[in-house]
């Protein structure tokens, strides 16, 4: 495989943001959700205009993870108030890590994965969280792998269902 390059995303990225989110997701979810469900969780999160307020968002960052200039997974990083949670100025989330199915198993969520770590370093956060559907083992296993230990849970809400995600976080040592 080709060398993986690391592209911060800008408004003018929203159409294929869009598309890749949404596939995505799809391909991660579908088979565990309803069709009805699924459709509205992808129209509502992935409209242009829920994106184009993330993409402008100063506290929010995304990139693409590029093979021969096309986009095969991405990130989304949220800081202080921008967190979807708890809003810790010593905290960084990772709202998002997804990677076309085709591409598992390549390391391209470790990628991603580390361009978070590296941003997360260099803003002296003391720690990256995250929450994953309790179901979603694959990536669970990811995250533990990598150091993360579960801390909590939440409610995370898939069209009209509720599912529950864990928490996670790494802290960092030496800050």
């Amino acid at each position: 495989m080709n060398k993986i390059e690391i592209k911060q995303l800008t408004i003018s990225d929203l159409d294929q943001l869009q598309k890749i989110g949404r596939q995505t997701f799809f391909e991660t979810f579908n088979s565990s959700n309803t069709e009805e469900n699924m459709r509205k969780y992808l129209d509502e999160e992935f409209s242009t205009h829920k994106l184009s307020r993330e993409l402008n968002d100063k506290n929010a960052v995304f990139y693409f993870a590029m093979l021969d200039k096309k986009a095969i997974g991405y990130l989304k990083i949220n800081f202080g108030k921008s967190q979807t949670e708890f809003q810790d100025d010593s905290a960084v989330e990772i709202e998002r890590i997804y990677v076309l199915s085709e591409f598992h198993g390549k390391k391209i969520g470790q990628i991603l994965f580390e361009k978070s770590a590296e941003i997360a370093l260099h803003k002296k956060a003391d720690y990256v969280w995250l929450g994953v559907w309790e179901h979603n083992y694959r990536a669970i296993n990811f995250y533990k792998k990598n150091g993360f230990e579960e801390f909590d849970k939440h409610i995370f809400k898939l069209g009209d269902e509720e599912q529950t995600d864990i928490l996670m976080k790494l802290k960092f040592k030496n800050n």
